[in-house]
């Protein structure tokens, strides 16, 4: 039987993407088709390297091979990826990051920069180019979440303009006003100064090639996050929340300010965090000490995916203090759970780059209700 690479796509349009229901071939997803005699093989090209569903996939490949050209072929898919990006290409400012991520929460205390430092080194561990920013400028805890308490950026010279080198660690790159200032003293800063820090920390700043740019924002809705939104074009917003009322209250005004007509920023999902307490000698036990399905309830207020539940245990706690973050230890529960959590990220982003337009940096110059 004579193969042919018409075949080979023939048959690779039976075969969907589960996430942006379209085939492969319609995609894109299908490159360098070999054939030598019997043996056919390809590469089938991922939105993200972070795919969970990219073995089922390939299998998927494989039988509609068997299916449509010969039962016996031989067929080898290689898995290859290569990020989307939503983002409107705006001069220099950085053009080389593809996806920019905003993590929020509407309250402090939820958190959320647990849930942003964990995911950054979730991401980075798939294999993608990630950097972390901490916009929390007068709560600036990445240094301490990393174990970078000391540490002080170095700088390159480009185009006679002076920029900081974000410090490398865990396979991401970093940055954190709390490389720049004592991490005892205060900072009585009113806002356009700290809005001018933030602004810092993306121009002045050689982040080079990025995948994705997770930002721990402030809690709350301020200055920070207007900063962030009329500066950058935000790809989608994480939302954390705890399951007790309280903290979904504030969430909801996160999301509010997320989708308000003169911002515009899609939300990819809610993060659950301390969905459950799990005594260490008690493994096997759950205690919802803060109520339960507050974040399912919630996504399925506002129809978006809960992208993960985060138990409560206490090595999550002492690995945010040493300096290792707990999805460091892929095998423990709370590991697999951020694992899973940031694959649920990587995949919506995937998604909203597929089905909505990009988002453009907000143009107002005062804030002023929709």
């Amino acid at each position: 039987m004579n193969y042919t690479k018409e075949a080979v796509l023939n048959a690779l349009r039976h075969v969907n993407d589960p996430d942006l229901r379209k085939d492969l071939v319609t995609l894109n997803m299908i490159e360098d088709i070999r054939i030598d005699g019997t043996s056919i093989s390809f590469k089938l090209v991922l939105t993200t390297p972070a795919c969970p569903l990219k073995h089922q996939m390939q299998k998927e490949c494989i039988a509609a091979i068997h299916k449509y050209i010969d039962p016996l072929a031989e067929v080898e898919v290689e898995l290859s990826s290569r990020v989307t990006s939503p983002r409107v290409q705006t001069g220099d400012f950085l053009k080389g990051v593809k996806n920019i991520i905003a993590v929020a929460s509407g309250k402090g205390g939820v958190g959320k920069s647990t849930v942003a430092v964990n995911l950054a080194v979730a991401l980075g561990k798939t294999g993608s180019k990630v950097g972390l920013v901490d916009a929390d400028i007068y709560g600036p805890s990445i240094p301490l979440m990393l174990g970078l308490m000391n540490a002080r950026v170095g700088a390159i010279e480009i185009d006679g303009k002076t920029k900081v080198i974000p410090i490398r660690k865990h396979g991401i790159s970093i940055l954190s006003i709390g490389f720049f200032i004592e991490s005892e003293k205060a900072l009585l800063w009113r806002g356009p100064m700290a809005s001018n820090a933030l602004t810092q920390l993306f121009t002045e700043a050689e982040w080079g090639e990025l995948d994705y740019m997770v930002i721990d924002m402030p809690p709350g809705t301020g200055d920070i996050h207007l900063t962030l939104v009329q500066k950058l074009p935000v790809s989608g917003a994480v939302i954390v929340t705890t399951p007790q009322e309280i903290a979904l209250a504030d969430a909801r005004k996160a999301i509010a300010m997320f989708r308000q007509n003169r911002v515009n920023v899609p939300i990819l999902g809610f993060v659950e965090n301390m969905s459950y307490f799990i005594p260490a000698e008690l493994p096997e036990n759950r205690y919802y000490v803060f109520g339960k399905d507050g974040g399912t309830r919630l996504a399925a207020e506002y129809n978006v995916p809960l992208l993960g539940s985060i138990p409560l245990v206490q090595g999550i706690c002492e690995a945010g203090d040493n300096g290792n973050p707990a999805v460091l230890n892929e095998n423990s529960l709370t590991g697999k759970a951020l694992i899973e959590m940031a694959d649920n990220v990587a995949r919506q982003v995937a998604i909203r780059n597929a089905t909505l337009p990009p988002t453009q940096p907000v143009k107002m110059n005062t804030w002023l209700p929709a």
